[in-house]
C-alpha cells in the first residue's frame, strides 16, 4: 500500500469538510445530486470521446497502481541479473531455461528467451528497445486519460454552474426555489475543480511517475541482457545498472 497517496487523499477530502464546519456552513450543502451528475457525467463523456475504449479501460486499470506499491525491486531484479549472467557463463545460456519457469513479468520472459536462442547482442536490444517504445506509448496514452479529466472538469462544472443559474433566473417569481438552483450553481463549480485538482490531476502526475520509473527499469533490463548476450562479466553488468542511476 502507498499510504503517501491514500493519506494524501484523505486529508483532502478532510480538509474541505472541516473546512466546510468550522465556516459554519452545514455538510449537507455540498451533497447536490445534480451538480454531481452534470460534473461527473460530464467529465466521463468527455474522456469517453477523446479516448478508445481500450486506452480507457487501462488507465482504469492503472489505478490500483497508484495506491499499491509493487513489491518487485529493482534491487532483487540486479541480483537476479548477475545469476543469469554466472550461470550463462558456467553453464551456457540453454542453462537459462529453468528460470523461465518461474518468471511472470512478458519483458523479463522475452529477453531471457532471446538470449537462449542466442539472439546477437545489437539485435536483442534494438527489439527490446521497440518494445519499450511501444509500451511507453500505450501508457502515456493512459496517463493522458487522467490529465485530460482534470482539464475537462473544471470547465463542465462551469456549465454545470451557468446551467443553475439559467434554473434561477427561471424561477426569480418563486423564490422557494431559488436557493436550489444557486446551491447547483455554486457547488457544481466546487465539484469541478475539487475533482481536478485533489483527484484527477494528482493521480496523472503519480501516474507520470510510475510509467517513467517502469521505463526506466526496462531499458536498464535491456543493458542487462545485452551484456549477457555479450558474454560481459558481472562487473560490467554493475556498471550499466549505476548508469541507469538504479545500484
Amino acid at each position: 500500500m502507498d499510504w503517501a497517496s491514500l493519506a494524501g487523499i484523505l486529508l483532502a477530502l478532510f480538509g474541505l469538510l472541516f473546512g466546510q464546519i468550522v465556516e459554519g456552513a452545514h455538510l449537507s450543502s455540498l451533497l447536490q445530486p445534480a451538480a454531481f451528475l452534470i460534473v461527473f457525467c460530464g467529465t466521463l463523456g468527455a474522456v469517453l470521446l477523446q479516448s478508445r475504449m481500450s486506452t480507457f479501460v487501462r488507465s482504469m486499470r492503472m489505478l490500483k497502481s497508484v495506491f499499491v506499491v509493487s513489491t518487485e525491486s529493482n534491487k532483487k531484479l540486479v541480483r537476479d541479473a548477475l545469476m543469469w549472467n554466472l550461470t550463462a557463463r558456467r553453464e551456457g545460456v540453454l542453462s537459462l531455461e529453468r528460470y523461465l519457469r518461474i518468471i511472470k513479468d512478458p519483458f523479463i520472459a522475452k529477453g531471457l528467451r532471446m538470449v537462449i536462442d542466442g539472439v546477437e547482442a545489437t539485435r536483442l536490444k534494438e527489439i527490446l528497445e521497440v518494445d519499450i517504445t511501444s509500451y511507453e506509448m500505450f501508457q502515456w496514452q493512459a496517463v493522458r486519460v487522467w490529465e485530460s479529466a482534470g482539464g475537462y472538469a473544471p470547465t463542465i462544472g462551469i456549465l454545470g454552474a451557468v446551467m443553475g443559474l439559467i434554473h434561477v433566473m427561471e424561477n426569480l417569481s418563486d423564490p422557494s426555489r431559488l436557493g436550489a438552483g444557486i446551491a447547483v450553481a455554486f457547488v457544481a463549480t466546487i465539484y469541478g475543480v475539487g475533482l481536478a485538482n485533489l483527484v484527477f490531476l494528482p493521480i496523472a502526475h503519480k501516474l507520470k511517475e510510475i510509467v517513467a520509473h517502469d521505463i526506466e527499469k526496462k531499458e536498464m533490463l535491456a543493458d542487462i541482457f545485452y551484456s549477457i548476450a555479450s558474454g560481459e562479466n558481472a562487473r560490467v553488468i554493475e556498471e550499466r545498472v549505476v548508469s541507469h542511476g538504479q545500484a
